[in-house]
């Protein structure tokens, strides 16, 4: 039996904000918007080319949650964008005036920048020497 993680919860203060970032900026695909009850939806969005992991845009329930909108990772590098075209990929981000934190740089690994989506979760735009 194959397993794989499907989703990961990401807490937004917003479902529509979020999902004009991240479609409209980032140009993920929307692959479900359905609402569950007056102030639940399950959204799903995911970079064009996967089928099996996609973000959850969770809303945020309450005070503690809020707390965390942006800082789930305690301000570390939290999500990490895997590309076959850097060049493209950072062309986009300063395009769509996303916040680049650090500038593109050459790794032993592959070509790297870091920038932060509308919350301030900091992400890695990376695309690998052995794509």
């Amino acid at each position: 039996m194959t397993r794989y993680i499907a989703h990961c919860a990401l807490i937004v203060s917003d479902y529509d904000e979020a999902i004009n970032f991240y479609v409209g900026k980032l140009k993920f695909k929307l692959i479900e918007d359905t609402v569950l009850s007056a102030h639940k939806r399950w959204v799903l969005v995911a970079p064009q080319a996967t089928n099996q992991f996609s973000l959850l845009l969770a809303k945020a329930d309450g005070e503690t949650q809020k707390k965390f909108i942006g800082m789930q990772s305690g301000g570390r590098v939290f999500l990490f964008l895997k590309t076959e075209n850097f060049k493209k990929d950072y062309q986009n981000l300063l395009d769509n005036a996303i916040k680049i934190i650090r500038k593109p740089v050459e790794e032993p690994y592959g070509t790297v920048a870091v920038f932060e989506d509308l919350y301030g979760n900091q992400w890695d735009l990376i695309e690998p020497k052995n794509i």
